[in-house]
Protein backbone atom coordinates (compact mmCIF):
# COMPACT_ATOMS: atom_id res chain seq x y z
CA UNK A 1 0.00 0.00 0.00
CA UNK A 2 1.53 3.38 -0.95
CA UNK A 3 2.28 5.68 1.97
CA UNK A 4 1.48 9.37 1.92
CA UNK A 5 3.63 12.02 3.54
CA UNK A 6 1.25 14.58 4.96
CA UNK A 7 2.61 18.14 4.91
CA UNK A 8 -0.45 20.39 4.75
CA UNK A 9 -0.42 23.97 3.59
CA UNK A 10 -3.71 25.76 4.26
CA UNK A 11 -4.76 28.25 1.64
CA UNK A 12 -8.00 30.08 0.94
CA UNK A 13 -9.01 27.51 -1.64
CA UNK A 14 -7.17 24.29 -0.85
CA UNK A 15 -5.23 22.55 1.87
CA UNK A 16 -2.28 21.62 -0.31
CA UNK A 17 -0.49 18.43 0.49
CA UNK A 18 3.04 17.54 -0.43
CA UNK A 19 2.33 13.97 -1.46
CA UNK A 20 5.45 11.98 -2.11
CA UNK A 21 3.62 8.79 -2.98
CA UNK A 22 0.09 7.59 -3.58
CA UNK A 23 -2.82 8.15 -5.96
CA UNK A 24 -3.25 11.86 -5.29
CA UNK A 25 0.35 12.95 -5.90
CA UNK A 26 0.14 14.13 -9.51
CA UNK A 27 -3.32 15.64 -9.09
CA UNK A 28 -2.33 17.64 -6.02
CA UNK A 29 0.72 19.20 -7.63
CA UNK A 30 -1.00 19.80 -10.96
CA UNK A 31 -3.95 21.44 -9.21
CA UNK A 32 -1.64 23.77 -7.33
CA UNK A 33 0.00 24.92 -10.58
CA UNK A 34 -3.37 25.41 -12.24
CA UNK A 35 -4.65 27.50 -9.34
CA UNK A 36 -1.76 30.03 -9.36
CA UNK A 37 -3.15 33.56 -9.98
CA UNK A 38 -2.16 34.98 -13.36
CA UNK A 39 -1.39 38.61 -12.47
CA UNK A 40 -0.34 40.84 -9.60
CA UNK A 41 -3.85 41.99 -8.71
CA UNK A 42 -5.14 38.42 -8.67
CA UNK A 43 -2.19 37.31 -6.56
CA UNK A 44 -2.87 40.10 -4.08
CA UNK A 45 -6.51 39.07 -3.78
CA UNK A 46 -5.52 35.44 -3.35
CA UNK A 47 -3.01 36.33 -0.65
CA UNK A 48 -5.53 38.49 1.21
CA UNK A 49 -8.18 35.79 1.11
CA UNK A 50 -5.65 33.24 2.28
CA UNK A 51 -4.64 35.44 5.23
CA UNK A 52 -8.28 35.80 6.22
CA UNK A 53 -8.88 32.07 5.87
CA UNK A 54 -5.84 31.12 7.92
CA UNK A 55 -6.52 33.74 10.58
CA UNK A 56 -10.13 32.60 10.93
CA UNK A 57 -9.24 28.94 11.35
CA UNK A 58 -6.55 29.79 13.89
CA UNK A 59 -8.98 31.87 15.92
CA UNK A 60 -11.71 29.25 15.70
CA UNK A 61 -9.24 26.75 17.16
CA UNK A 62 -8.08 29.11 19.92
CA UNK A 63 -11.34 30.81 20.93
CA UNK A 64 -14.14 28.80 19.37
CA UNK A 65 -16.27 29.60 16.34
CA UNK A 66 -19.08 31.39 18.20
CA UNK A 67 -16.66 33.46 20.28
CA UNK A 68 -14.71 34.69 17.24
CA UNK A 69 -15.92 37.90 15.62
CA UNK A 70 -15.27 39.12 12.09
CA UNK A 71 -13.36 42.03 13.62
CA UNK A 72 -11.11 39.50 15.40
CA UNK A 73 -10.42 37.82 12.07
CA UNK A 74 -9.63 41.01 10.16
CA UNK A 75 -7.40 42.26 12.96
CA UNK A 76 -5.47 38.99 13.00
CA UNK A 77 -5.17 39.07 9.20
CA UNK A 78 -4.12 42.75 9.33
CA UNK A 79 -6.80 43.99 6.93
CA UNK A 80 -9.70 46.39 7.24
CA UNK A 81 -12.95 45.06 8.69
CA UNK A 82 -14.87 45.63 5.46
CA UNK A 83 -12.28 43.63 3.52
CA UNK A 84 -13.62 40.40 4.99
CA UNK A 85 -16.89 40.75 3.11
CA UNK A 86 -15.08 41.03 -0.21
CA UNK A 87 -14.15 37.36 0.21
CA UNK A 88 -16.60 35.71 2.60
CA UNK A 89 -20.25 36.78 3.08
CA UNK A 90 -20.22 35.46 6.67
CA UNK A 91 -17.81 33.63 8.94
CA UNK A 92 -19.93 30.51 8.34
CA UNK A 93 -18.64 30.64 4.76
CA UNK A 94 -15.10 30.19 6.08
CA UNK A 95 -16.15 26.85 7.54
CA UNK A 96 -17.95 26.04 4.30
CA UNK A 97 -14.67 26.56 2.43
CA UNK A 98 -12.92 24.33 4.96
CA UNK A 99 -15.53 21.63 4.31
CA UNK A 100 -15.13 22.01 0.57
CA UNK A 101 -11.47 21.05 0.95
CA UNK A 102 -12.55 17.64 2.22
CA UNK A 103 -15.09 17.21 -0.56
CA UNK A 104 -12.38 17.95 -3.13
CA UNK A 105 -10.26 15.12 -1.71
CA UNK A 106 -13.18 12.68 -1.90
CA UNK A 107 -13.95 13.79 -5.47
CA UNK A 108 -10.37 12.98 -6.49
CA UNK A 109 -10.65 9.53 -4.95
CA UNK A 110 -13.96 8.88 -6.73
CA UNK A 111 -12.43 10.04 -10.02
CA UNK A 112 -9.57 7.58 -9.56
CA UNK A 113 -12.02 4.73 -8.96
CA UNK A 114 -13.96 5.62 -12.11
CA UNK A 115 -10.89 5.94 -14.29
CA UNK A 116 -9.08 2.76 -13.26
CA UNK A 117 -10.00 -0.91 -13.26
CA UNK A 118 -8.12 -1.80 -10.09
CA UNK A 119 -9.34 -2.58 -6.59
CA UNK A 120 -11.53 0.01 -4.91
CA UNK A 121 -11.02 -0.82 -1.22
CA UNK A 122 -7.36 0.32 -1.18
CA UNK A 123 -8.48 3.65 -2.63
CA UNK A 124 -11.10 4.05 0.10
CA UNK A 125 -8.55 3.15 2.75
CA UNK A 126 -6.14 5.69 1.28
CA UNK A 127 -8.92 8.24 1.37
CA UNK A 128 -9.72 7.56 5.04
CA UNK A 129 -6.09 7.87 6.09
CA UNK A 130 -5.57 10.92 3.86
CA UNK A 131 -8.45 12.72 5.58
CA UNK A 132 -7.17 11.61 8.97
CA UNK A 133 -3.83 13.20 8.11
CA UNK A 134 -5.62 16.50 7.46
CA UNK A 135 -7.75 16.31 10.59
CA UNK A 136 -4.84 15.44 12.86
CA UNK A 137 -3.29 18.87 12.39
CA UNK A 138 -5.63 20.59 14.87
CA UNK A 139 -7.88 18.77 17.35
CA UNK A 140 -8.81 22.19 18.77
CA UNK A 141 -10.14 23.30 15.39
CA UNK A 142 -12.15 20.08 15.06
CA UNK A 143 -13.66 20.62 18.51
CA UNK A 144 -14.61 24.15 17.52
CA UNK A 145 -16.28 22.92 14.32
CA UNK A 146 -18.21 20.20 16.13
CA UNK A 147 -19.34 22.70 18.78
CA UNK A 148 -20.47 25.14 16.09
CA UNK A 149 -22.36 22.34 14.36
CA UNK A 150 -24.15 21.48 17.59
CA UNK A 151 -25.16 25.05 18.47
CA UNK A 152 -25.41 27.04 15.23
CA UNK A 153 -28.13 26.20 12.70
CA UNK A 154 -26.42 27.81 9.65
CA UNK A 155 -23.22 25.86 10.32
CA UNK A 156 -25.20 22.66 10.82
CA UNK A 157 -27.06 23.22 7.55
CA UNK A 158 -23.83 23.72 5.60
CA UNK A 159 -22.18 20.73 7.26
CA UNK A 160 -25.15 18.51 6.42
CA UNK A 161 -24.88 19.52 2.76
CA UNK A 162 -21.24 18.45 2.66
CA UNK A 163 -21.92 15.23 4.55
CA UNK A 164 -24.56 14.45 1.94
CA UNK A 165 -22.18 15.23 -0.93
CA UNK A 166 -19.48 13.05 0.61
CA UNK A 167 -21.94 10.20 1.15
CA UNK A 168 -23.06 10.30 -2.48
CA UNK A 169 -19.45 10.01 -3.65
CA UNK A 170 -18.78 7.17 -1.20
CA UNK A 171 -21.94 5.42 -2.39
CA UNK A 172 -20.65 5.58 -5.95
CA UNK A 173 -17.30 4.07 -4.94
CA UNK A 174 -18.92 1.23 -2.98
CA UNK A 175 -21.29 0.52 -5.89
CA UNK A 176 -18.33 0.20 -8.26
CA UNK A 177 -16.61 -2.12 -5.79
CA UNK A 178 -19.72 -4.30 -5.70
CA UNK A 179 -19.95 -4.34 -9.48
CA UNK A 180 -16.34 -5.52 -9.65
CA UNK A 181 -17.05 -8.32 -7.20
CA UNK A 182 -14.74 -6.89 -4.56
CA UNK A 183 -17.15 -6.41 -1.67
CA UNK A 184 -20.28 -8.16 -0.49
CA UNK A 185 -23.67 -7.06 -1.77
CA UNK A 186 -25.96 -7.95 1.16
CA UNK A 187 -26.08 -4.26 2.05
CA UNK A 188 -26.72 -1.53 -0.48
CA UNK A 189 -23.87 0.73 -1.51
CA UNK A 190 -25.74 3.66 0.06
CA UNK A 191 -25.98 1.87 3.40
CA UNK A 192 -22.30 0.92 3.30
CA UNK A 193 -21.43 4.55 2.63
CA UNK A 194 -23.63 5.74 5.49
CA UNK A 195 -22.20 3.27 7.99
CA UNK A 196 -18.60 3.89 6.94
CA UNK A 197 -19.10 7.63 7.22
CA UNK A 198 -20.63 7.26 10.69
CA UNK A 199 -17.77 5.08 11.89
CA UNK A 200 -15.01 7.42 10.78
CA UNK A 201 -16.83 10.56 11.88
CA UNK A 202 -17.13 8.92 15.27
CA UNK A 203 -13.43 8.05 15.31
CA UNK A 204 -12.50 11.63 14.43
CA UNK A 205 -14.84 13.16 17.01
CA UNK A 206 -13.63 10.84 19.78
CA UNK A 207 -10.02 11.66 18.92
CA UNK A 208 -10.68 15.42 18.80
CA UNK A 209 -12.24 15.29 22.28
CA UNK A 210 -9.33 13.26 23.67
CA UNK A 211 -6.32 13.24 21.32
CA UNK A 212 -4.35 10.70 23.32
CA UNK A 213 -3.36 8.63 20.28
CA UNK A 214 -2.20 9.10 16.69
CA UNK A 215 -5.34 9.64 14.62
CA UNK A 216 -3.78 8.21 11.47
CA UNK A 217 -2.84 4.98 13.24
CA UNK A 218 -6.26 4.72 14.87
CA UNK A 219 -7.96 5.21 11.51
CA UNK A 220 -5.88 2.44 9.96
CA UNK A 221 -6.63 0.12 12.90
CA UNK A 222 -10.37 0.73 12.59
CA UNK A 223 -10.23 0.14 8.83
CA UNK A 224 -8.39 -3.15 9.35
CA UNK A 225 -11.06 -4.14 11.85
CA UNK A 226 -14.02 -3.56 9.52
CA UNK A 227 -12.51 -4.64 6.20
CA UNK A 228 -13.10 -8.40 6.79
CA UNK A 229 -16.83 -7.67 7.02
CA UNK A 230 -16.78 -5.97 3.61
CA UNK A 231 -14.37 -7.97 1.53
CA UNK A 232 -15.53 -10.98 -0.48
CA UNK A 233 -11.99 -12.34 -0.40
CA UNK A 234 -11.98 -12.19 3.41
CA UNK A 235 -15.35 -13.94 3.59
CA UNK A 236 -14.16 -16.73 1.28
CA UNK A 237 -11.00 -17.20 3.33
CA UNK A 238 -13.02 -17.32 6.54
CA UNK A 239 -15.30 -20.06 5.15
CA UNK A 240 -12.27 -22.01 3.93
CA UNK A 241 -10.73 -21.94 7.39
CA UNK A 242 -14.03 -22.96 8.98
CA UNK A 243 -14.26 -26.04 6.74
CA UNK A 244 -10.63 -26.86 7.45
CA UNK A 245 -11.03 -26.56 11.23
CA UNK A 246 -14.59 -27.63 12.08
Amino acid sequence: MPRIDYKPYMTYSRIWLEVTEGPFAVVAHAHRRAAAPANRRARHRAETRERLFRAALQLFAERGFLETTIEDITEAADVGKGTFFNYFPTKEHVLATFGDERIAVIERAAAEVRQTKGHVLPVIKNLATYLAGLSAESPALLRSIYAANASCAPVRSEMQKRIGAARRLMTEMFAIAQQRGEIRSELSAAELARLTQLVFHGVTLAWALNPDSVLLETTEAVWNLIIPALSIASAVESRRRSRKNP
